[in-house]
This record gives C-alpha cells, structure tokens and sequence, in this order.
C-alpha cells in the first residue's frame, strides 16, 4: 500500500518510522517532511493547503491512504475533500475537529451531554470577558478558541495575569483564533495526556502519556508545545484509564453522532486528575507533539494497520499492545524559543546520539544542507529513549542529548522529574 504522511514535524518523524515498519507498506511519501523522515519515506514538496494539489498527487502516484500529522489541515477539512476524491485517510471530518478548532464547542459538547470538565464561560468582546473575571476571580484559565500553536492558553494566577491574557487574545497575538476566548475555572491535580483511536462508532484506547508544557525547569515560564514527555503516565492507572473511556471518550463519540458529526481518528484528551476523578481539560484531534514519539517507541504492532481500521470502521476487530517499558523525550529547542529564535545554526552529533543503546533522535525542526543538518525552526529535535523504568529511560535520553553538538540550542535538564521521584519514594 503506498501512504502519503502530511506534516513536517516530530511527530510525523515518529509516525513515518512506525510506518515504514508495517508490512503492509510498499511505499511511503511525506509532505513536506524533513531530513529525519526522508531516512524511510519520499519527501515531495506539496503545498498541504491546496486540497486539490493533494488530490492530484494521490491519484498521479497511486496513494491509497493518506495519514494527516497537524491539527492544520482536519480543521480546514482535507479528511473531507479526500473523502470526496475517494481516497482514504486518517483524521476527522471538518465538522468533527470542531473539537480542537474550537475550544467553546468542545466546552458547549461538555456541558450538553454531561462530560466532566471546568465552569466556564465564552466571551467575543474584551468588556464582557472582563466583567466575567471580576466576578469569578483568579486563579483562572483564560484561552484562545482557536488554533495558536499550544500557545494561546494562560494559566492566570492572579487578576492581573488574566488580564494581561485577554489583552492578548483580542489585541491580535494569535490572529482569528483570539478573537473569541474562553475562560473556565481553574483545576487541581495531576494533568495527564490520553489517547484513543475512534472510527466514528467504536472506541479503543491507545496509551498515556505525561508532558512538560513550561519552557523552564521546574515548570517554570511560559507555555510551549512541549518540551518533553514520558509514557506511560504513571496516574493513568488501568483503573483511571477506563473511567475515562467510560465518562469521557465514550459519551464523546455518542456525542459527536447525535451532533451529526461522527468522530473517526484519534481524540487525544488533555485531563486533569483529581479528587474527584478526571475531567477534561481540553480535546486535541491528532496525535499530540511530543507525546507520538514517545508513544510509538512503546507500540508493539502495527500502526499502519491501526490507523486504516480507523478509518474503515473496523477498530471493534483489533487490540493496542504496548511494551511496559517507559519512553521519555526531550526536547531540544533554539535559544529564544518559545519567543523568536535564529534559523541556520549546524547540529552535530546526532548519529553519535543514536548509537547509545535505546535512543532514537526525531527530527522536529530541522533541514539539510548538504551534508550538514541545521536548525529550522524553534523545537529542532526530541531526543528519545526506552528503558525499564523512567529513571532509566531519563538517564539514556540525556546521554543522548550530551552527545549531540548544538551550543546554539537547549533544553529542559528535568524531564520525567515527577515520575522519577514517585519511583525512588516506591
């Protein structure tokens, strides 16, 4: 089967390495890519945004499905008009990846069909929203609803950071997707990452992970898309994970077919774990970044397999088996990041990483020149490892990144700190 992978990140880095390893793959392109994925798939330059430039290439080159990596292109509806080409494909319909587009539908999903998650309000003016922080107070979570990059969500402390927030939000910093925000109380607990396959009927979880948001150690500065991740989490206990199928995932995709809009592909739901059990913080509707490299390193089966039951309606047939190991990432960033960071500096020592035993190393942002690899971006590669514990796992993700020479980047020296420290307390 020849499959087409859309993005250019480290997360389709891993999607396309757990690609290549299926039988059932006879050929695997990439658009845009990058030079990590081009090791096992076909880079073509395709602009993803023109759909039709998409459907083209399908049919010129014989694609019979297609994998969508970024939430990107399913908000702007590419499942559909491949659909409607007749080629095949991972990820939801427009109307469905309402569920990462907005965050107001998601939270109006919530409260329609009594899925646990934080009060909340949704505002498209500045003088409303303010009237609404004057009566709830701080601490407070004020987000864009639309796409901004894992960026546009402020976990306020105090009045004045809330206000800051909304400055933000309807002063343009993340474009259209702030001009409506939402603003919900906020939780206490452990935040953990869960994600499930759905083929519009049937539900199948896939695997836990915990990731570290902050740019800082000790979860300190602001908000990232990520910069590392571990899984298994450690609070996603099989007990944690089915009530989240059952009060969750599962009303969910009810949901989504009493709305009109049958959700097929992954729901990867942020979840806050409390005394009270989980509640939802917020649905992403792709495989999440970091969280995929870490994920795949324990999948022991068949992705390709997996994502076309998805996309067949035939997910009630297979099971996910996971190795017990844990997998940890880190991420290496340029300096700057997450604000404006210089292009172009060269990385050494990636194959040197990737000789340590059970380290992979993902391209995130990167290009080639030539022989050399350079930064490309402002999260440039997530350094990957396997081992038997978190502790382990950690220890062999740093070697890795000790190996690679790049004094133009850098990286958070804590990832996995909390899983680290419940395993010395066992």
């Amino acid at each position: 089967m020849k499959v087409l992978l859309i993005g250019s990140g480290g997360r389709e880095d891993a999607l396309a390495h757990a690609l290549a390893r299926s039988p059932r793959l006879t050929q695997l392109f990439a658009a845009p890519g990058n030079p990590g994925i081009a090791k096992v798939a076909t880079c073509v330059a395709l602009d993803v945004a023109d759909h039709a430039a998409v459907v083209a290439f399908c049919r010129l080159m014989g694609v019979e499905f297609v994998v969508v990596g970024p939430e990107g292109p399913l908000v702007a509806g590419i499942v559909d008009d491949l659909a409607a080409a007749g080629i095949a494909a991972f990820g939801p319909s427009k109307l469905a990846a309402r569920l990462e587009g907005s965050k107001g539908f998601t939270k109006d999903i919530c409260a329609k069909y009594d899925i646990p998650t934080a009060a909340y309000g949704r505002f498209g003016d500045l003088a409303s929203a303010r009237a609404y922080l004057g009566r709830v107070g701080a601490p407070i979570v004020v987000k864009a609803d639309g796409l901004a990059a894992g960026k546009g969500v402020t976990v306020a402390m105090t009045l004045e950071e809330a206000e800051a927030a909304l400055a933000d939000c309807f002063g343009g910093a993340f474009g259209t997707a702030g001009a409506e925000v939402v603003i919900e109380a906020f939780l206490d607990g452990e935040e953990a990452s869960f994600f499930a396959l759905c083929d519009g009927e049937t539900a199948l979880a896939f695997a836990s992970a915990q990731d570290h948001k902050r740019v800082g150690d000790g979860d300190t500065g602001p908000n990232t898309g990520g910069m590392g991740a571990y899984s298994p989490a450690p609070v996603m206990t099989p007990e944690m994970s089915e009530r989240v199928m059952a009060e969750i995932v599962r009303p969910t995709v009810q949901a989504m077919i009493a709305e009109g809009c049958p959700f097929t592909g992954v729901f990867f739901a942020g979840l806050m774990i409390g005394a009270d059990g989980p509640q939802l913080i917020e649905y992403n509707t792709r495989f999440g970044d970091p969280e995929t490299q870490v994920m795949l390193e324990r999948l022991d089966g068949d992705l390709l397999d997996l994502l076309l039951a998805t996309a067949r309606g035939t997910l009630a047939e297979k099971t996910v088996r996971l190795s017990p190991d844990t997998a940890l990432t880190v991420v290496m960033a340029a300096n700057g990041y997450p604000g404006s960071v210089e292009k172009g500096s060269e990385i050494r020592g990636i194959e040197k990483a990737e000789a340590l035993p059970g380290v992979t190393v993902f391209h995130a942002g990167t290009r080639a020149d030539g022989g050399r690899i350079l930064a490309n971006g402002g999260r440039v590669l997530n350094v990957t490892a396997r081992g038997a514990s978190v502790s382990e796992a950690q220890a062999r993700a740093y070697a890795g990144v000790a190996a690679i020479d790049w004094p133009q980047g850098f990286c958070r020296r804590d990832i996995g700190w909390r899983a680290v420290a419940r395993e010395k307390d066992a």
